[in-house]
């Protein structure tokens, strides 16, 4: 029997079971995040965040800003345009929606 088969045999004790995860969390320590800004609320339940990062160009080595807009849900509706937000993947909700709001970082200012 492998090292694999024998850990599988063992029966659990319970205690794991009594751990339960944060409503709206990555289910992994250290689960992939990314952290954006809410460009559209318009949609029921949805928000339209755009992520920025800057990629070095091979040739001549500037720096260049490239965005990317990502769809994420928001079930109570608590992000408004302008909001800095952190989000992480999920099972695919739509076609465009993979992606879950966890939390606001930073609120707009001006409401």
């Amino acid at each position: 029997m492998t090292a694999k088969k024998q850990a599988a045999a063992v029966p659990e004790t319970g205690a794991a079971e009594s751990v339960q995860p944060v409503a709206g969390a990555p289910e992994a320590k250290g689960a992939r995040t990314l952290t954006g800004k809410v460009v559209s609320t318009k949609m029921q339940k949805t928000i339209a965040v755009e992520i920025e990062r800057l990629i070095k160009h091979p040739a001549y080595g500037k720096y260049i800003r490239r965005t990317t807009k990502l769809l994420a849900h928001d079930e109570q509706g608590a992000s408004k345009e302008g909001d800095l937000v952190v989000i992480s993947p999920c099972r695919p909700m739509s076609r465009r929606k993979s992606w879950q709001l966890v939390e606001i970082v930073h609120k707009a200012a001006g409401r």
